[in-house]
């Protein structure tokens, strides 16, 4: 058994987590709860995480059991990124910044890009003002990342700075999943280029590919 346990579901979410594991190579075992039998919502399970949300990760040699995937990302960047490869040092413009781009996933792409999901692909009925609402204001996000990688261009197709960070990490499971809404990628060139160049890393295929 490795010191970390990652109880996740193939996701958006789920991916960030499993992505930033596998980019920052370390062992881990993988828990499968498949939410579609509502095991999140098992009473072992709440025990873990009483929000009943996957994913959540248990670092057994801190004994921290961590939920939430910004909280996650900020964790293993913290402990386990002490070289910066994959985050900013605490301080720097950067670090801020990567912080303004990850709680912008947190709050605004992710809620907004499911709910779009939920009233397209899994609501009982069609209800037209909500698959609108949240399909527009969705690509209205996408065109804020699209600005954040222009901004941000002279240094490479990152969010922040010069290399890949944890708000990259968190977006990208998002942007894999934008074709189910029948949205084309490239429409935002910067996030179409963005998208194939970081997914096409080894390390996140690996972890698209987590649980099994």
């Amino acid at each position: 058994m490795s010191g970390l346990t990652l109880y996740t579901w193939k996701t958006p979410n789920g991916y960030k987590v499993s992505i930033f594991l596998e980019l920052l190579g370390l062992k881990y075992d993988t828990k499968s709860i498949d939410i579609f039998k509502n095991t999140q919502k098992e009473d072992w399970f709440l025990n873990l995480n009483p929000n009943g949300r996957i994913p959540t990760l248990v670092d057994n040699s801190t004994g921290v059991t961590i939920s939430e995937t910004g909280a996650i990302l900020q964790y293993l960047a913290d402990l386990y990124d002490k070289e910066h490869r994959f985050s900013y040092p605490k301080g720097t413009k950067e670090y801020y910044l990567q912080l303004e781009t990850l709680y912008f996933q947190m709050a605004g792409v992710g809620p907004m890009q499911g709910q779009a999901s939920h009233f397209m692909l899994f609501a009982p009925e069609k209800v037209p003002y909500g698959i609108t609402r949240y399909t527009n204001e969705t690509k209205r996000l996408y065109s804020v990342v699209e600005e954040y990688l222009r901004r941000n261009q002279h240094n490479g197709p990152y969010l922040v700075g010069n290399h890949y960070c944890i708000s990259d990490i968190a977006l990208l499971g998002w942007a894999n999943s934008l074709h189910r809404l029948g949205l084309d990628m490239k429409q935002w060139p910067l996030v179409s280029q963005w998208f194939e160049k970081l997914k096409s890393l080894p390390e996140v295929q690996k972890g698209f590919s987590v649980p099994p």
